[in-house]
This record gives structure tokens, sequence and C-alpha cells, in this order.
């Protein structure tokens, strides 16, 4: 006997049929690194582990696009080369995150340090990445600034570091209009006090920067570093600026744990997905978890 379907039941069907079209469309990436683990027992008699072989490692894992940092992930890396191990594993690239850490000039503030070559020099590498991401067919930079802040009072000028990062930032920006700039907050660590260490904080830079091609990077740990609700973070940050990446992973908010996501906090994680899915947002799920520090194996923890 044929059933009767409301027009209410049937949009509803409709809506949850678009809901898990769109989510199935959406990109998974893992942070590349953590695909290290147990390299001696994965490639036996092979004493240098490139990104390429990462790249290959992660595909194991059902990783669907990639975040490459720069400089580190591209040292010796032709761009063809990069391009044709994506394709062949079924990869996109997501985008690019910078990485000051591998210069020790660097510790001392990269868009701050008190040296303005130094802060030159910050800007250049940056724009150097930019370019590089366009060339290896990517068109999202993810500026994360853990080594702009300070440790003591009466250490910083704080209005020449806030000057100093805007203006950097807005540099950064206009390099290329149509690659898209995130800003990844971060309470602290390396520095005692991050210089953007909030939503609200990071928020305020965007609209003082003023460019459209600037948003957010939002890592769940580091929300919960900073003692705040993810959705309510995303919500704010849709309201004011645009989210552009997503970091998923998890912890117990009192430092960048990197745990498997959902193991701590899997309603607000839940939560944060429906924030995610209401604002429409198209962009990849990145895991960024830290499986080395746990002892667990990296393609079963991303499966």
């Amino acid at each position: 006997m044929p059933i009767n379907l409301t027009d209410d039941t049937l949009l509803h069907r409709k809506t949850v049929q678009k809901n898990i079209v769109a989510m199935n469309q959406i990109k998974f990436a893992a942070r590349l690194n953590a695909f290290k683990i147990g390299a001696k027992n994965y490639w036996p008699g092979k004493n240098k582990i490139t990104t390429l072989d990462l790249l290959e490692r992660a595909a194991e894992a059902g990783v669907t696009a990639t975040d490459l940092n720069y400089p580190d992930h591209f040292h010796q890396l032709p761009i063809s080369d990069l391009r044709k191990s994506l394709d062949d594993n079924g990869m996109i690239l997501n985008g690019v995150a910078m990485r000051y850490y591998t210069e020790p000039e660097f510790k001392l503030g990269a868009f701050t340090h008190p040296n303005s070559q130094v802060r030159r020099r910050a800007i250049d590498q940056t724009k150097k990445g930019i370019d590089t991401l366009v060339s290896a067919g990517g068109k999202l930079m993810t500026l994360w600034m853990g080594q702009d802040g300070f440790d003591y009072s009466f250490q910083a000028d704080y209005s020449a570091l806030w000057d100093w990062s805007i203006e950097a930032i807005m540099e950064i920006a206009d390099h290329n209009s149509e690659v898209d700039i995130a800003l990844e907050y971060k309470p602290n660590e390396p520095k005692a006090f991050a210089l953007m260490p909030d939503v609200a904080t990071t928020i305020l830079a965007i609209k003082e920067i003023g460019r459209n091609n600037m948003g957010v990077t939002l890592d769940f740990a580091h929300v919960l570093y900073a003692d705040e609700m993810p959705a309510y973070s995303a919500n704010l940050i849709a309201r004011h600026s645009r989210i552009l990446g997503v970091h998923l992973n998890d912890g117990y908010g009192k430092w960048d744990n990197g745990l498997m996501v959902g193991s701590i906090h899997p309603i607000q994680t839940i939560e944060l997905l429906v924030e995610l899915q209401r604002f429409g947002y198209d962009g990849a799920i990145y895991f960024d978890t830290f499986p080395d520090n746990s002892g667990l194996d990296p393609v079963n923890e991303t499966k």
C-alpha cells in the first residue's frame, strides 16, 4: 500500500539528502608530519623520508586534501613532482601554512622582531610562500604567529608590535588578492602571550587590516585553550569575517594537546560541525592531531 508523504516530510527528506551530498563533498586533510611515525618499520632501510612519501602514506588513510608547511615541506621538491603526487594520490592542495620556526632569528618574532631587517625577511618569505602555493595549485595561506608576542611586563611596546603586525599582514594580503589569508589564533606557545590570542582580538585585527581576502582558521584545541566555546567562536567569525579553515582535534583546555577528534569533547565537536553547516562552510576539515604523543598509528587514527 503506498505511503502518502506530506509536503513537510518531502521537504525535510530533500534537505537531509542535500546535506548528505554536501558533507560527502567535504575534503579531509591531516597533519602530514604525523605520518612520519613508525618510519623505520613503514619504510625499512630508507634514510630520508620525503614530502611525497608522507603524501602517499596519508592517502592510505583516506585523506583527500593536504596542507603543506612552508618552507619545510618544499625543500628540494619540484612543484611538478608535487602536483603529480597529488593527482596520483587523489588529493588536492588545500593550502600552505607558514612556519617561521625554521629560522633561528625569528625566535624573537617574525612580524614583531625588533630588527626591521628581520621583519622584512619574514614578510618576503611569506610572499615567496604565497607564490609557491599558487604555483602548486592552492589558494589558502595560513598564518600562525606563535613567535609574535611577549613574555614579560615592560618588555614590549604594545602599540609597535600591533602596528608592525597589521602592516605586515596588509602587505601580505595585497601581494595576491586571489589568495585567502587565514589567521590561526592561539593564546600562547612559544611566547607566554600571543599578540592575537583569541577570537575577539583576531577579528579586531582583521577589521583593521581591512582586506577582503582575510579570514580565520579555527583550531578546536586552540579554542578550548582560549576558554572559548567552539561553535560560538565559529558563529562570531562567520558574523564578522570568514572561516577559511577548520582544524579538528581535542584536548583538556590546558594546552595544545592535539588529541583524537571527539575523544574529550564529542558534544562540542558535533555542535561546531552543525554550526559550520548552518553557514555553509565548504572548506577542508583538517585533523590537526599528534598521535605520536600517544603512540597511536597515524593511519588508523585518521581513518
